[in-house]
């Protein structure tokens, strides 16, 4: 019978696993590189795959022959005589169950069904992480994926996108590859690092790795009973990384950088409770192995944790060799004039930054690139109380650079210490009001466009969506832009996350008249000597938004990565 059959196959995976599992373990102490262990390991796993299939068909000839013995020494008795039973029969009973082995079968088949539903759920998800809140990467990281794509020997084209739901790079698909990036990991990260992180990605692309990680699920799910699988499928996990790992430092030349990216991966991970990237292998480990230290013994708790010890004091040794960079000098003075118009944070030439009653809250914004909406927590002055700054570096230096001096000067006058996580807030989905999202060809000149002779004062800008605060109301306005650009705006005025679902990947010009009202909560409140006209036949933002450009704005909630105030003081005296 086929439970009787299929009992005794996974009966003798047990002994069938563990002795592939030893031929492993041995094999690999010989190995010294990690795509040779890789190879070995896939190898292991092939064999485990293919010992049950052979027992099957193994056992299916053994229990077909005493049927045909049988048969035949039956025709060869006379009919007065006795029918002679069974004389020859496999070693593995075929003609009746026995009980226990009825139970173990349901097992397997309970336990392979509910793995097999889990992967295709995992399956399905990873195919919605396509689409679910994420949004094109900016034009120069695609061309720059293209190049790094070419360097690492690909010949098809990889898609890039900025996702809110991963918290590191991942790779999506096996037939049109897809590689997601946590949303900051872009601006956050030196260009360097982030390509890097790419061509470890994109790596993973060229060794078809996602298609056998989706195999050695499928492996996880038919053979879960016997824990050489699992240990077998971790160590492919594990040693595929480090060939990736192996792949990025070769073409990139420089392995500190590179553990310096990771570095930052690890920390990002940590503030998660579950996350998606499919970074197998611990990032600790990965970074000992690659700053040539000793790799941890399994088994060894004592010298598995030392390895992770070490590995972390050299990661802050050579932190230590590229402080963050600080102001030569810097004046902070309390601005106690009444009235005064806040102006905000300027960048001057020759590395000098200067901020005109600017509030710490601001004061974060520009040191840490975020929307008002991203700080959390610290007491009330830090958005009532301006401060003016004056800061002078040694010399000319980058608008990121300064935003790391910045960060410097808070820590040290401010007493300010924060840490990034992510929290479920409320946002708005951006998406077309019907059907698909459509605009007309953008097509008006706009300031700043070509080489042409420069457009007269107020015109539309090129690229950029600007605000304008006209008699009746505000306006919004702006030629040849990006969708990202009309985001990035209405998070500022909305004072909320603003996620593209438009699906619309061209330039569009805006012109928006609107009023504004509660919803408009981050825009500057009117100084107590202005007054504001207003047009009551004007719309809200919402409704401007669906008759002047037909999008539309959703309530949602999604995850936002967040800057929460852990401690904060005024600051300390000149």
């Amino acid at each position: 019978m086929n439970v009787t059959r299929l009992g005794w196959t996974l009966v003798h995976f047990l002994w069938q696993g563990a002795i592939a599992a030893a031929v492993y373990a041995a094999a690999r102490r010989f190995t010294a590189t990690a795509n040779g262990r890789y190879l070995l390991a896939c190898g292991a796993l092939a064999a485990m795959m293919a010992a049950p299939v052979v027992t099957w068909f193994v056992l299916g000839q053994s229990d077909a022959a005493p049927a045909v013995v049988a048969a035949d020494r039956t025709a060869r008795v006379p009919s007065t005589a006795t029918p002679l039973p069974f004389a020859v029969v496999s070693s593995v009973p075929a003609s009746r169950p026995l009980p226990w082995m009825q139970w173990a079968v349901a097992i397997w088949l309970a336990g392979a069904s509910a793995l097999s539903v889990r992967l295709l759920i995992s399956w399905l998800m990873a195919a919605r992480l396509r689409w679910t809140m994420t949004r094109p990467a900016p034009l120069e990281w695609c061309q720059a994926m293209e190049r790094l794509g070419t360097r690492v020997g690909l010949t098809r084209a990889v898609g890039l996108r900025i996702s809110a739901m991963v918290q590191s790079p991942v790779v999506i698909g096996a037939w049109r590859p897809l590689v997601l990036v946590p949303v900051g990991m872009l601006t956050g990260l030196p260009a360097a690092q982030v390509e890097a992180l790419l061509m470890h990605e994109l790596a993973h692309i060229r060794r078809h790795d996602y298609l056998v990680n989706l195999l050695q699920s499928v492996a996880e799910s038919l053979l879960f009973y016997h824990p050489v699988v699992w240990w077998v499928s971790s160590q492919i996990r594990k040693e595929r990384e480090c060939c990736c790992d192996d792949a990025a430092v070769a073409l990139t030349g420089d392995v500190i950088e590179y553990v310096n990216a990771l570095a930052e991966l690890e920390s990002s991970r940590q503030l998660t409770l579950a996350a998606v990237a499919a970074s197998g292998g611990s990032l600790t480990e990965r970074i000992a192995r690659l700053l040539g230290e000793r790799r941890p013994t399994t088994g060894r708790r004592g010298t598995a944790l030392g390895a992770v010890l070490l590995a972390a004091a050299s990661y802050g040794l050579f932190a230590q060799e590229t402080p963050r960079p600080s102001f030569q000098v810097a004046s902070i003075k309390r601005n106690t004039a009444v009235n005064l118009r806040r102006k905000g944070v300027f960048a001057r030439p020759g590395g000098q930054l200067a901020a005109e009653n600017a509030p710490l809250l601001l004061l974060i914004q520009n040191a840490y690139g975020v929307q008002a909406y991203q700080v959390v927590g610290g007491p009330p002055w830090m958005n009532t109380d301006g401060y003016d700054i004056e800061a002078k570096g040694e010399n000319e230096t980058s608008g990121k650079e300064l935003g790391l001096m910045l960060q410097s000067l808070l820590a040290d006058r401010f007493k300010l210490t924060l840490h990034r996580e992510k929290r479920q807030l409320p946002v708005y989905e951006i998406g077309a009001a019907k059907g698909n999202f459509s605009p007309p060809p953008s097509k008006e000149g706009c300031l700043g466009e070509g080489d042409g002779p420069p457009q007269p004062p107020g015109s539309t800008p090129c690229g950029k969506v600007r605000i304008t605060i006209s008699p009746t109301g505000l306006q919004m306005d702006g030629g040849k832009a990006p969708m990202s650009e009309l985001v990035k705006v209405l998070a500022v005025v909305l004072n909320r996350p603003v996620i593209d679902q438009s699906g619309f990947a061209g330039l569009l010009d805006v012109h928006l008249a609107f009023t504004p009202d509660e919803n408009t909560q981050g825009l500057p409140a009117p100084m107590p000597d202005e007054t504001r006209a207003t047009d009551p036949n004007r719309p809200n933002i919402f409704s401007a938004l669906q008759e002047q450009l037909g999008l539309k704005l959703t309530p949602s909630k999604g995850p936002v990565e967040v800057l929460v105030i852990d401690h904060v003081e005024r600051p300390t005296a000149n």
